[in-house]
This record gives structure tokens, C-alpha cells and sequence, in this order.
């Protein structure tokens, strides 16, 4: 027996003009500096008409209906703005693939994004000409337009692109209303992103309008974001990051109003904004909400809307979210995801009935994951791990928002690298932890980063998360360094908060009464701040080179408490 329901594409189109319409009252607000400047919904999904025609009739821009059809790239080099969520809605809603560029990410590797997904137009903020035209410099004449969003100087882009042209005099005195696809194939590619490339080149992953829409509709629920109309929406999180996380279309899809810092991404704006534009809901990865923490603690703000966080992007120290709740009473809600996934695809919300004790334990994990989602441990021969909450192997996953390949780049065939899918079609994140009975995950490290050190393996998560319980670190990071003797061992790089001091040794003694002695780092060194990834995660290639090019003043300690005093290490120079 067949049903007798419609097979109705699940579309971008349809969260546009769903958004537009019933919730046309909501608005968006962009950060100008010293306050917000506020669009409705409606005057949103107006713009996004107008953009569309613009980008059919006048850059010849391609649209299709289903997985096999042609469409236009079109890539955004943009911070989260109120233009740069038109791009979002309207490019998939008419039928072409919106492709996400990462500003803070290396000229050579965007190049290889550009070519890679084939990009035909690309809209840039203003502000960040120059560093698109170091990008075309490498690809020189390969984008056929290029859209410049706000006002400021085009000279930059001179004779690197076929056409440059300014966003709101293309979009200006063009019609109102425009017949989105909503009969699109469900399955066409809507967006793109890539990977960030810390170990090799980064990697395109393909995001269809029906993934993107179910994706949404599970972040919504109570057991993720948990948001609704009367919430409101500020992702600090980038839009050119993993689909930005879902919240602009979960924003439109509810009618929550959604901030936007824009290119205001200091911790003494970040305070600001939400001191103003009241939100109920933030999102951010960890050492975002660790530089916040700094600023919240030593200057007044009003913080009193923000009931809520979502902290995603690599693990967030436990200490970290109770300074949050105890000190500022706002609510961490832990995740996991990644680009892979689309996007957050667990969440810490603990079960019902639990006492606060056990609570915490739930929280403080990366939480659980929807019906859709399939999961399963895998240990280094393949054999399946119980989910018992004690036994540890590598994270693997399929499902709907699940990708099973990588983009193989313009006319190519999707690619499935062995290392990365397996050949019954699971991803392999990477990522080593432990799951409950019920089906709560806790990360206990990646499988690149497990420090192996004489047989055993060593948590450089569990370091990081433990130094951070002590109150002068601001940040933590611990990295696998050769060893002669123990092949390799940790090395601890810390930041500490402004108008504190705790030397190596003090460090040293803290830890060394949480962990086991065969876990201490014995090298460890203070800086000003921790090398970072393009998307704010702790860049540990980048310290491992650091160090074995003698970038950090190295202190060596004996790893037991009471040893001889520490010495700066001479051992870079003597190798």
C-alpha cells in the first residue's frame, strides 16, 4: 500500500518565503560599531528578490531543479551581516549553490577552494578587498564577477576579475517578488563548504536543501537549541563557518530575530552587543567564550537576556562553563560537530529526573544524538566498542545531514578517501570517545592529537580541560612532542588572564594533584596567546612546529612536585 501523501521538496525557497511572510516582523539587526541597524523579515525577503534578479538577468548567473543540472557557484567572502543572509537565502532559493568563503584562512588554500568548487561570482564585504584580491592574484581573470558589499574603494580588485560591480546599485530598482524553485529536486546541491585544511588541503563538502532543512528542524527542538519566536538569535559563530551553524535559517524558520556583529568581532564589542540587542541565545566555539570571559569579569555589562549558549567547534573545559553559570548565570549547552556533519549534530541537554551532581556530569559530555543520526565506536581493528560509558574507540556516523564523500571539483565525481569514509558508507570523524548506555558521547581526544607516550595513551583533552580549572589560565592547549625515551610526551602551552601570574612550576603542582604522574607534561611554556585555526580552534600543527623550530621559551620540569627548580630548555639548540 502507497500513501497517500505528497512528496513535497523540503527547500531553501520555502524557509525564504515561510520567514518572509509569517514572520516578516522579525527583524535582523548588523552591528555598526555603536549600535544596530534593523531590517525586517520582510524587507529581507524583499532584498533577496531583488538579488535574485540581479544575479539571473545581469551576471547570467544559472539556476537548476535537480542533481544533475548546471548551476552557478557563487561564493561570499563576508562576516555575518544582514547582506550576507540575503546571499544565504536567496542563492540556494533560485536554484544555484552558495559557497561560503573563510576570510581568516590562508590566500593559497582560498585559491584552492576558488578552483576547486568553480566559483563564477563572489560577494565581498568592503572591507575585505585587499585580501580577496590577494586571493584572485593567484587565479587571475577566474571569477567572472565580482559583487562589492558596502561602501569602499574597488581598485584592489582592478583587471583580477572579467566584471566588479557594488551590490546595491546592482540590486537597486529590480522587481520585488521572484518565482523561487520551490519544486527544486530536495537532493541539489543548495550549499558548499570546505574544511579548514590544518593537515592538508581543505575539502569540499556538498550540503543538499533537504539536509539543510532536516538539519534545522532538529536543531530547533528542545533537545538542541531549543529556540523559538520570542528568543533572539546572536551567532557569533562565523556564517562562512559549516552552514553558520543553521542558525540563520533556524532563525527564519522560527521568527526568533537574529543578531549580527559583523566585522566587530572584539570581545569588548561582543560584551557590548549583547548589552543592547538583549539576545536570549549565542553560539561560539571555546576560546571565544574564554576571551569573553575576561571581559565580563573585569567590566559591567548587563548580560541578564542571555539565558543560554551553544559552545561547539572542539571541546569546552568544564571550568570554563561553570565560571559562566556560577559567575554570570548563563547556561552552557555543550555539542559536537563538525563540516562533515553539517554542523552541530550532538548536544549535552541532560535527561530528565537527574540530580544536579549527575546533571553535571550529562552537560559537561558532548551530548546526544538525534534519531537520525546512526552511531557507532570502532576500535583500531574494527571491531565494535560497547556503548557502555567505559570503553573508548573512533566516532563514526551516517544519516541525512551526514556527508558520504567529498567534492571532487568542477565536472569531477565525488571522492571518498579511504582514511576518512569507510566502504559501508560511515564517516570517520576522527574523534576517539566513549558513549552510555543512553547514548551520551564524551570526546576524549582526536585520533591525531592522542598523545601515545611508552604504550599508553595520554588525553591532551583531559589536560587541557584540567588546566583550565585553575583560575589564572585563560587558555590550555597540549600537544604530542618527540621524546627520546617515551617516543612522545606532552607539551603544555598556556595563556594566562590579564592582571594574573602563575609560573610553570605553580602549574605544575596544580595539575600534578589531579592527574596520574605519568601524565604530567614535562615541558611547558607561557605565551601571550595560543596559535589559532581560521575558525578560533587551538591550532596544535602549528604549536608542534613552533616548537621544534624553537618558537617558544620552553621551560622543563621534572613532572613530579619538589623536584629540582626549573631551567630554560636549551634543548632546541643542542639538538
Amino acid at each position: 500500500m502507497r500513501s497517500t501523501m505528497p512528496d513535497t521538496p523540503l527547500t531553501i525557497a520555502r524557509v525564504l518565503q515561510y520567514g518572509s511572510t509569517v514572520h516578516g516582523a522579525s527583524t535582523v539587526s548588523t552591528w555598526n560599531g555603536n549600535g544596530f541597524d534593523r531590517r525586517t523579515y520582510a524587507e529581507t525577503g524583499e532584498r533577496a528578490a531583488r538579488l535574485a534578479h540581479a544575479l539571473r538577468d545581469q551576471l547570467g548567473v544559472r539556476t537548476g531543479t535537480g542533481p544533475s543540472s548546471e548551476q552557478s557557484v557563487i561564493g561570499t567572502f563576508m562576516w555575518n551581516n544582514a547582506r550576507h543572509l540575503e546571499l544565504f537565502l536567496a542563492v540556494p532559493a533560485m536554484g544555484a549553490v552558495l559557497h561560503t568563503l573563510n576570510p581568516r584562512m590562508p590566500a593559497e588554500q582560498l585559491a584552492h577552494t576558488l578552483k576547486d568548487a568553480g566559483d563564477e561570482v563572489i560577494v565581498v564585504d568592503a572591507d575585505l578587498t585587499e585580501a580577496l584580491a590577494s586571493v584572485l592574484r593567484l587565479l587571475p581573470r577566474a571569477v567572472r564577477h565580482v559583487v562589492v558589499a558596502g561602501s569602499g574603494e574597488r581598485a584592489a580588485l582592478a583587471g583580477l576579475a572579467g566584471e566588479v560591480h557594488r551590490y546595491e546599485e546592482l540590486i537597486a530598482d529590480r522587481p520585488l517578488d521572484y518565482p523561487w524553485q520551490e519544486r527544486l529536486d530536495e537532493h541539489t546541491a543548495a550549499t558548499m563548504c570546505y574544511t579548514s585544511g590544518t593537515t592538508g588541503r581543505p575539502k569540499g563538502v556538498v550540503y543538499s536543501h533537504r539536509s539543510i532543512y532536516l538539519h534545522c528542524f532538529q536543531m530547533m527542538a528542545p533537545s538542541h537549541y531549543d529556540v523559538g519566536q520570542r528568543d533572539v538569535l546572536f551567532p557569533i559563530a562565523p556564517m562562512f563557518h559549516v552552514n553558520g551553524w543553521s542558525i540563520p535559517h533556524v532563525a527564519f524558520l522560527t521568527g526568533a530575530d537574529l543578531l549580527l556583529a559583523d566585522r566587530y568581532s572584539r570581545t569588548a564589542s561582543l560584551a557590548r552587543m549583547i548589552e543592547q540587542g538583549r539576545p536570549t541565545f549565542s553560539a561560539a566555539v571555546p576560546t571565544v567564550w574564554a576571551s569573553l570571559l575576561e571581559e565580563l569579569d573585569t567590566h559591567a555589562y548587563d548580560t541578564g537576556s542571555l539565558r543560554r549558549v551553544f559552545v561547539g567547534g572542539s571541546a569546552c573545559p568544564p571550568a570554563l562553563m561553570a565560571a559562566y553559570r556560577d559567575r554570570h548565570s548563563i547556561d552552557f549547552l555543550h555539542g559536537w560537530g563538525m563540516t562533515e556533519t553539517l554542523g552541530a549534530v550532538s548536544a549535552a541537554v541532560p535527561p530528565g529526573g537527574v540530580g544536579a551532581d549527575e546533571e553535571w556530569a550529562y552537560r559537561v559530555s558532548q551530548g546526544r544524538f538525534p534519531v537520525s543520526v546512526r552511531f557507532r565506536l570502532v576500535d583500531p581493528d574494527g571491531a565494535l566498542v560497547p556503548h557502555d560509558g567505559v570503553s573508548v574507540g573512533e566516532l563514526q556516523l551516517c544519516g541525512p545531514d551526514i556527508t558520504t564523500a567529498y567534492h571532487g571539483g568542477v565536472g569531477a565525481l565525488p571522492v571518498r578517501p579511504e582514511g576518512n569514509f569507510t566502504p559501508d558508507g560511515w564517516l570517520r570523524t576522527g574523534d576517539v570517545g566513549r558513549i552510555t548506555p543512553d547514548g551520551f558521547l564524551t570526546l576524549t581526544d582526536r585520533v591525531k592529537d592522542v598523545i601515545k607516550s611508552g604504550g599508553e595513551f595520554i588525553s591532551s583533552v583531559h589536560l587541557q580541560n584540567t588546566l583550565m580549572e585553575h583560575p589564572a589560565v585563560s587558555e590550555a592547549a597540549v600537544v604530542a612532542v618527540p621524546d627520546e625515551r617515551w617516543g612522545e610526551r606532552p607539551l603544555a602551552v598556556v595563556s594566562l588572564r590579564q592582571d594574573t601570574g602563575a609560573d610553570p612550576e605553580e602549574l605544575r603542582d596544580f595539575l600534578a594533584r589531579r592527574v596520574d604522574s605519568w601524565m604530567m607534561p614535562e615541558r611547558w611554556a607561557v605565551v601571550g596567546e595560543i596559535p589559532k585555526t581560521s575558525v578560533g580552534k587551538y591550532d596544535k600543527r602549528r604549536i608542534q612546529v613552533q616548537y621544534e623550530q624553537g618558537g617558544f621559551d620552553v621551560v622543563s620540569l621534572d613532572r613530579r612536585p619538589g623536584s629540582a627548580p626549573a631551567t630554560r630548555s636549551a634543548e632546541h639548540a643542542d639538538r
